[in-house]
């Protein structure tokens, strides 16, 4: 008989891949001219920025759901806005790439998302380059490179967007590292959207009155309010998953999820979309960047194993195992269990924190939560 508490395990994890899926193909759907036809990806993350920290001001101010945390204006000004401007540029970019390129295409592009987050630490100092993780990343790269010549429907703009959104994800991942090490913020999701996503909002402002507001012709937009109401739902919810899913599933269980929720979206998005078509040459590549993405946390796993200290029996060593993956609750600072792992592709060890990689979820790590996955160098 599987226990109550596993079961429980299997339906947060569903509901995980379920609402991630469903966002990216709901997003594809609303801004694709040939479907919903709402081409303005700016205005539609505005909308789910704004009401998420709507949503999350009335948890925090008028229900008390939680408490705000104590933000001084210096760490507002050096950790929360930096990171909050590149949080919505990576919404920004990896929105308007649904515009150009399928969403095949799309998820085959953001395994190069640990070769980002590795090099963009490596140049922060918070990584050290090595031969070997090098070589992972070269595999990862020549297979999306594979992906991208199998490619039917190839388009430039649309992978340099996606691209330049990865960049801008990897860049948010390792300052939350560098900056949220040093002050040891404690966010939970709540907190998280309360204090970024107001934040983002006004970053994307900027680029929203610049590029969409003066093509902007009301006459010709399809507004639905029920269409996008429940299009930020669904952003919303994909947050509160998350959080659920961290403090029951752990670092192993949580990148095999994360890899089946690709295919699985793969294979939806060209039955939902027939136009996206996945050539050999896709599969190929892809599969040849997972085995590079594989190894390279099998690699990061090792160095987590070699670091122990020499001494430790046997039990001692698989008890540390077992607290490594086993779920945290103090891992993000919070103090019910929690759950948030499913997109970590690229969940670091040693010298990195394991992080969450998914659309409209700006969950940041605590540096309580540090303490239990990081060793000193």
């Amino acid at each position: 008989m599987i226990s109550r508490q596993l079961l429980l395990t299997y339906l947060y994890l569903l509901v995980y891949i379920s609402l991630s899926s469903g966002v990216i193909l709901y997003n594809k759907w609303v801004l694709s001219p040939k479907y919903f036809n709402f081409p303005l990806p700016i205005t539609l993350t505005m909308i789910h920025m704004g009401f998420s920290g709507l949503v999350a001001f009335f948890l925090i101010r008028v229900f008390k759901v939680v408490s705000p945390v104590k933000m001084t204006f210096e760490i507002y000004a050096t950790c929360v806005i930096p990171i909050s401007a590149f949080f919505a540029a990576s919404l920004w970019f990896g929105n308007t790439a649904y515009l150009f390129i399928s969403v095949a295409f799309i998820q085959m592009l953001k395994a190069l998302m640990p070769v980002a987050t590795f090099l963009m630490a490596v140049i922060c100092g918070t990584d050290k380059l090595r031969c070997d993780l090098f070589l992972n990343m070269v595999l990862v790269s020549f297979g999306v490179v594979i992906s991208s010549y199998g490619e039917i429907h190839f388009n430039v703009v649309g992978t340099v967007y996606q691209v330049t959104g990865i960049v801008a994800e990897a860049l948010r991942l390792v300052l939350t590292q560098v900056l949220l090490q040093k002050k040891g913020l404690t966010l939970n999701p709540i907190t998280s959207l309360y204090y970024i996503a107001p934040c983002s909002f006004v970053f994307l402002f900027i680029p929203w009155y610049l590029l969409e507001m003066p093509g902007m012709d009301v006459s010709q937009i399809q507004f639905n309010a029920w269409i996008f109401l429940s299009n930020a739902l669904c952003a919303l919810a994909l947050n509160f998953s998350i959080f659920l899913v961290i403090g029951r599933t752990g670092a192993v269980t949580i990148r095999v999820a994360g890899v089946l929720k690709d295919w699985i979206l793969i294979a939806l998005s060209t039955v939902i979309f027939p136009e996206s078509t996945i050539t050999k040459l896709n599969i190929i590549g892809y599969a040849i960047a997972l085995c590079g993405v594989v190894m390279y946390n099998y690699l990061k796993a090792k160095d987590v194993r070699s670091s122990q200290t020499p001494g430790e029996s046997n039990n001692e060593r698989a008890a540390k195992d077992l607290m490594t993956e086993k779920r945290s609750p103090d891992l993000y600072g919070l103090d019910e269990n929690s759950s948030s792992g499913l997109g970590a592709k690229n969940g670091r060890n040693g010298s990195h924190v394991e992080v969450i990689v998914d659309e409209e979820a700006p969950l940041i790590p605590s540096l309580k939560g540090l303490s239990s996955r990081t060793k000193p160098s």
